[in-house]
């Protein structure tokens, strides 16, 4: 217990979790009373897996009818978003469906989150990046992941990319919370490697990062009585923390061998808790650096965030020492020192991100030095986390972990960069 703490916590109405627990889902739909739905994928489950045809012939039977969208794409953006909002529309013919389905990784479920806003009166997302009314409609979503990482079925956002100026837009609300969330590991055991690596160390960045993050008897809720985000609290930390040990028990595990089932429903756990943690209490520098170094390199999110990680852990050894001692022992380091414990983890997390094929610096990342400055302004544009890392000098900490994580340069590995500074 943490009598400091201000608990503001959110999570789907309903969570379904289990090998196979997808095959429920008409059921419950049609107890619910939902009657005319719009599923949201793409091509890939549409043409490759059975699982959309299995699941339009089971909802068909119970007299829930489904009209199926595939034109998901990665990193969705508005105008997709707006595109997908005229032909859903126009096929739909007048109708009003009850409910949204999201079937795919965190693009898909990002983009049915948008169309549970953009379909009931055909507004343009653009409309809602500055926020959303309380008297917007917003249709009921049912999140179905089929990788373990990005924690987009329990959050309350959707990240889509303007291409206007190619920046990532966030459009946030509790209501976008699925009504719904089945989490069936059995989607993710044909994930090749590399998406299971970027979606498990996307998973790990999520948990580490919560329970790291503002405390919420010091967060800014600039007076909102229904925040998304409202800093960590010791119910999002619970979540943390079992995430965290199940990733340094499954993570490698699942990326050496995919047909590991044990590894796979341990990390869809693991992302699920992360979820839980960080959709409460929210994230700070990992992801605010990581959105500026995917600006530049436009490599994928789970290995923007994962060569930023250790960086920032090693800059908050000494305000958050006690929690990254508490990280140390669930990834094994054992050292009685506790303060050389702190400094081990962040090379030890540089060690598995780069056994999961992700670079361990910026420069081998393809950053150039010369592009320092812009990728320190970039992340400090992202205020809502630069706001929530604890630190007192946010600004200079920043210029400092981007420096660190160019060079190469961890406490715990004698504090020396790879390269010259």
């Amino acid at each position: 217990m943490r009598i400091e703490d201000q608990v503001f916590f959110c999570a789907p109405g309903r969570l379904v979790v289990g090998p196979g627990t997808r095959g429920g889902l008409p059921a419950l739909l049609h107890r619910l009373g939902y009657r005319t739905g719009v599923l949201v994928t793409d091509t890939f489950f549409t043409g490759r897996t059975p699982w959309v045809d299995e699941y339009l012939a089971a909802a068909r039977a119970l007299d829930i009818d489904t009209l199926v969208h595939d034109g998901g794409m990665a990193d969705p953006t508005t105008t997709l978003c707006d595109a997908a909002t005229a032909a859903v529309r126009a096929q739909l013919g007048g109708r009003t469906p009850d409910h949204v389905i999201a079937l795919g990784g965190g693009s898909n479920i990002d983009l049915a989150k948008a169309l549970c806003l953009t379909l009931p009166a055909g507004r343009p997302i653009g409309d809602f990046a500055a926020g959303i009314g309380r008297d917007t409609p917003v249709l009921p979503l049912v999140a179905l992941p089929t990788t373990a990482g990005t924690g987009s079925e329990a959050t309350p956002g959707a990240i889509l990319v303007d291409p206007a100026n190619a920046t990532k837009i966030a459009v946030m609300d509790n209501r976008l919370r699925p009504a719904i969330a089945v989490i069936d590991p059995e989607f993710t055991y044909t994930c090749p490697p590399r998406v299971t690596a970027d979606a498990g160390i996307d998973a790990l960045t999520h948990a580490v990062e919560s329970y790291l993050t503002q405390d919420s008897a010091a967060c800014d809720r600039a007076g909102n009585p229904d925040p998304g985000y409202s800093g960590r609290n010791g119910l999002t930390m619970l979540f943390a923390r079992e995430s965290i040990r199940l990733c340094a028990t499954f993570l490698r595990r699942v990326y050496r061998d995919g047909a590991d089932t044990e590894a796979r429903i341990g990390m869809a756990y693991a992302s699920l808790y992360a979820a839980l943690s960080y959709g409460s209490a929210g994230l700070n520098a990992v992801h605010g650096i990581a959105y500026g170094v995917a600006g530049i390199t436009h490599q994928s999110h789970g290995s923007t965030n994962a060569v930023v990680l250790p960086y920032v852990l090693d800059a908050l050894r000494h305000e958050r020492h006690g929690e990254l001692l508490d990280v140390a022992r669930l990834f094994g380091i054992a050292d009685a020192d506790e303060a050389l414990a702190v400094r081990r983890l962040p090379v030890v997390i540089r060690e598995l991100v780069e056994e999961l094929g992700i670079p361990g610096d910026l420069a081998a990342f393809g950053i150039g030095e010369a592009q320092l400055p812009r990728l320190t302004s970039d992340a400090l544009g992202v205020a809502r986390l630069a706001k929530a890392f604890p630190v007192a000098d946010v600004p200079s900490r920043y210029a400092a972990i981007i420096r660190n994580a160019w060079g190469g340069t961890l406490a715990g590995a004698g504090g020396e960069g790879r390269r010259a500074a």
